[in-house]
């Protein structure tokens, strides 16, 4: 296998513990609750920051949209050190009830077969998608902790933005799904193939079930700052 071709970092500069975000501007708030954060990578905008939480080392990544390229940056960053990935994302609610900033913890992520998943496993099968218990304990620990209202349950991680349509919405809640988001299942997949312990918090920016808008970066700042709080608490208590 090739050597990292997209971050541009060198072993040393990536901590073994990484939070991982969709959105740069994301990264950049969540690297900001870090003790002297480094920028170590700002190719092709997946920036990504490199400091210390309480004393422990911590990269905070971005991987981008959906599947192919978390799957880039999670397979360079483990190349480059990282072991313990923790996504910090948002995701469109599937259950009544949750308002903007509300937390999902997913305990595993739903799919459809083909393009990356059948590269990566070469058959029209499906993995058993889920988050590694370790990071899942300790993120619901943290959350649990914190007073932030949360849900617990399965996600769907979907390719197609906009194809998110009444059919698609009607089909997963009835099959027990608590939201929507783009990355999960890749994340969670490529980490139990490769070794590695991942898990996620997401933000609820959206609802497919209720009318709430779709919230902005800025308007979900203070849910972000919050969460990113929780996030780092959990991974720094994971094991490598």
């Amino acid at each position: 296998m090739v050597g990292p071709v997209i971050i541009r970092a060198k072993k040393g500069d990536i901590a073994e513990r990484v939070i991982v975000c969709g959105d740069p501007a994301r990264t950049e708030q969540v690297a900001s609750l870090l003790e002297n954060p480094k920028l170590v990578n700002s190719n092709r905008g997946l920036l990504t920051y490199t400091g210390t939480y309480r004393g422990t080392s911590v990269t905070v990544a971005t991987h981008g949209i959906g599947g192919p390229s978390s799957a880039i940056v999670i397979e360079e960053l483990a190349m480059l050190g990282g072991k313990v990935f923790v996504r910090l994302g948002t995701c469109g609610a599937m259950v009544k009830g949750l308002g903007i900033g509300d937390v999902v913890i997913p305990t595993a992520a739903a799919y459809n077969q083909g393009g990356l998943f059948y590269q990566y496993i070469k058959e029209n099968i499906c993995m058993a998608s889920a988050p590694h218990y370790e990071v899942l304990n300790a993120i619901v620990d943290e959350v649990s902790k914190s007073g932030v209202k949360y849900v617990i349950g399965p996600v769907v991680s979907s390719d197609a933005f906009y194809a998110e349509d009444p059919e698609f919405v009607r089909k997963w809640t009835s099959r027990g799904i608590v939201a929507v988001e783009m990355e999960c299942a890749t994340i969670f997949t490529l980490s139990l193939m490769r070794g590695l312990k991942s898990g996620a918090l997401l933000l609820v920016s959206d609802s497919l079930v209720e009318e709430l808008g779709f919230a902005t970066a800025e308007e979900l700042r203070r849910y972000v700052e919050r969460a990113g709080k929780i996030t780092l608490e959990a991974i720094t208590k994971v094991r490598v």
